[in-house]
Order: C-alpha cells, then structure tokens, then sequence
C-alpha cells in the first residue's frame, strides 16, 4: 500500500486545497473508526484519502470520463452525475496508484451511496465521509450518527442512510437504489445480530 500512497499523494496535491483538507480529516476519522472496530487501517487509509478524487470535477466531465473508461452508468448516474466521482475515484486509483485491493476499490466506490454487503473498510470510509468533523459540527443527527458509529459500524451507516433516504424522498429527489439496498442489507444484517 505504500507505494499505491505515495502515487495518491501526488494526485491528492494536485486537488483544490479545501478538498486536500477534506480528504485530511476523513482519512483521521476513518483511521480512528478502524483503529476502534479493527479495521485493516492500511487499506482504510488508502481509500479514505482517494474517496473524493473526481469530486471538484464538473458534472458533465465526470459522464464523459465514465464513458472514456467504460464505466457503468447507472439511470441515476446519468441523471446526477456527481455521483460517479466515487467510481471514478476507485478506477483512476486502480489505473494510476496500482490499487487492486477490492476492499478498497470497493470502498472508494461506494463512499456516496453505500452498497449491499459493505465490508469494515467501506463502512467505515462511508461513515467518516459522512462524519468529517466540519460536516458533522453543525448537525445534531450527525454527532448522533458518529457517537453510534463508536459502537457498531453497521447500525450508524443504517441510521445514516434511513435518514438520508427520508431527506431525499421528502424533497422529491432520485434515490439510487444502492442505497436503498445497502439499507435494506444492513436491516437483515442487525436483525440476524440480535
């Protein structure tokens, strides 16, 4: 992973620095999530600090380059593009940095919607994304969201998604239905816990 670290580090200076700084503080929250849940942090780390490589990208550049590198893309994609920056993140770390760990490809990927199945290492970059403390400072259901989060990796990305997924429905936007299905698995997956 090092040296798939060192290749990120060159694209990450290349980055607007608002978004350099962003990638800064999910990587410690996701190393700290990791550290608490005994998470491989090597693998946490590389995808929490490439998560959002494409997200300064403009919209319609991002379906273009999707389609350059033969992506899929999704109806809703198509529709609101900037939700390809994670799978277009998790290919230019494949092609550039030499990344092949599917945890982490996985985790890059999914960092925006969540996914059924989501292993430790994408929960826990899902999670700190979403808890980067500058998002999360203002926001009662985030604290709420990362004081779970402390306890169960599944039962704060639950809460996180069931409100996001009210939030979107409530103001009439698409849903992609990853989420809902992440959702959906993460349902069964504490249930089966009890």
């Amino acid at each position: 992973m090092s040296t798939s670290l060192l290749s990120l580090s060159t694209i990450i200076h290349t980055l607007p620095l608002g978004l350099q700084q962003h990638l800064f503080r999910v990587r410690g929250v996701a190393l700290e999530l990791a550290e608490r849940h005994g998470v491989d942090a090597a693998k946490v780390e590389v995808a929490a600090l490439g998560h959002d490589l494409y997200r300064a990208m403009p919209p319609d550049e991002m379906l273009v380059l999707a389609r350059q590198w033969r992506l899929d893309v999704h109806p809703v994609e198509q529709r609101v593009p900037i939700l390809l920056h994670g799978p277009l993140a998790a290919e230019r770390l494949r092609r550039d940095c030499g990344v092949t760990d599917t945890e982490v490809l996985e985790a890059v990927r999914w960092h925006s919607t969540g996914c059924p199945g989501m292993g430790k290492v994408t929960l826990a970059v899902f999670l700190a994304d979403k808890l980067d403390p500058e998002k999360a400072e203002g926001s009662s259901q985030l604290r709420w969201v990362s004081e779970v989060a402390r306890k169960s990796l599944e039962r704060a990305a639950f809460l996180y998604l069931s409100a996001e997924i009210a939030s979107l429905v409530e103001r009439g936007s698409l849903l992609h239905p990853a989420s809902v299905e992440a959702r959906n698995d993460l349902i069964v997956r504490l249930d089966a816990a009890r």
